[in-house]
């Protein structure tokens, strides 16, 4: 018999989409057709010269060793660029850039590296799952901060009390917003920098679906705040921005001593990316970007059936300017995990129960936009029925 895990383990739940897969793979092997809606997964290829650039770059035969642990001078470099050039926020490429395998291994190691037991970790709800398992497996406390569609999806943060500000060390925020899809407000990035500055803390920003955005909407970033560096670091991620979600690649910027403890942390755990793929990822960032244009209209037109489709069933869901879901209130009454459960088993629909993101999202389902267009007026189609017999 094996030793018992560690109470680091103890701490951890199991992955939210994890049993869920698990069922879900049961019914396909029934032979049931599953409309997947629940994981955030693109369905759509990045552009060629993306993976043309992998493939070539992998035929030299130097470039299968180690690469590196901060990533490849080239990647740094695009990386700076592709800031300036997309947020107007000047980085040192060798000092304020750090080279992920993918922003959630990140996400995890900036917690193992800032906090301990008896810390805090401000964390929204709903949000995405790993700001607080990266936190319960450094021994730390969570305080959750209630993000109500009355505030537009905002935490209210003069609501943290004064004696967890005492022991709080990181303040994460995410937007555009996983799952609800809100999307920042200058006025509200202002305040949360002057906020963690005021009080010690790290503000580490999560914005991966800065350049998934519809209707003229462009997305922030929370460094082109004035100050902003002083207190914050911000995670970028290809995986959305350029359907590399596969690929891993991810970064971490800004503040310097903060990206250097993650760096040292991270040459403890891991030996760094791939680099053909991180040479594909210059590629990525430098090349015109207007490709995503289409992208991002068949990602508009793949929300427009979801919402209109939500509506037609008597659900209600605001209708998203970026992101890749849409986030839907259900009927009084219902618990999204018993509901989620039942659609799966009686429409061979899945989505994502809001309280898989935490307490605060209950009463709401998010719906990916990963499939494509008459998957998903299938899948409306299906979702209508549902509730047809509900009554």
């Amino acid at each position: 018999m094996p030793p018992a895990p560690s109470e680091r383990m103890r701490r951890l739940k199991p992955y939210p989409f994890a049993a869920l897969e698990r069922r879900i793979a049961e019914l396909q092997a029934q032979g049931r057709d599953i409309i997947r809606l629940d994981i955030g997964s693109p369905d759509m290829a990045p552009p060629p010269f993306i993976i043309e650039a992998m493939e070539r770059n992998a035929q030299d035969p130097r470039a299968h060793g180690y690469a590196g642990y901060r990533g490849i001078p080239l990647l740094r470099q695009a990386v700076a660029r592709f800031y300036a050039r997309r947020f107007g926020v000047e980085l040192d490429p060798d000092r304020e850039v750090l080279i992920l395998i993918g922003s959630k291994e990140g996400i995890f190691n900036l917690s193992l590296a800032y906090l301990g037991p008896g810390d805090i970790a401000l964390v929204p709800s709903p949000g995405y799952p790993t700001y607080t398992d990266g936190a319960l497996a450094a021994g730390a406390d969570i305080f959750y901060m209630p993000l109500r569609r009355e505030r537009e999806w905002f935490p209210d943060l003069s609501e943290i009390p004064s004696e967890v500000l005492a022991r709080a060390k990181i303040l994460w925020l995410n937007y555009p917003n996983n799952p609800t899809a809100a999307c920042p407000t200058p006025e509200f990035l202002a305040e949360a920098v002057a906020f963690a500055r005021r009080h010690g803390l790290l503000l580490a920003y999560d914005n991966p679906y800065a350049d998934v955005a519809f209707d003229g909407y462009r997305a922030p970033s929370v460094l082109s705040i004035p100050g902003a560096k002083e207190v914050a670091v911000e995670f970028y991620s290809l995986s959305k921005s350029h359907n590399m979600a596969g690929w891993r690649v991810g970064m971490l910027v800004g503040n310097a001593e903060v990206v250097g403890t993650v760096a040292q942390l991270k040459s403890n755990i891991d030996s760094g990316h791939f680099r053909p793929i991180q040479e594909a990822a210059a590629v990525a960032l430098t090349h015109d970007d207007e490709w995503m244009e289409e992208r991002n209209a068949e990602y508009a037109r793949r929300r427009d059936v979801v919402v209109d489709g939500l509506k037609a069933a008597g659900l209600t869901a605001e209708r998203p300017r970026a992101t890749i879901y849409v986030w839907a209130s259900l009927p009084e009454g219902w618990r999204s995990a018993d509901y989620a459960a039942r659609l799966l088993e009686e429409a061979g629909v899945s989505v994502a129960p809001g309280a898989m993101f935490g307490e605060a999202g209950e009463g709401y389902i998010r719906i990916s936009l990963v499939q494509p267009v008459p998957r998903l007026e299938e899948a409306m189609r299906r979702i209508q029925a549902f509730h047809a017999l509900l009554g």
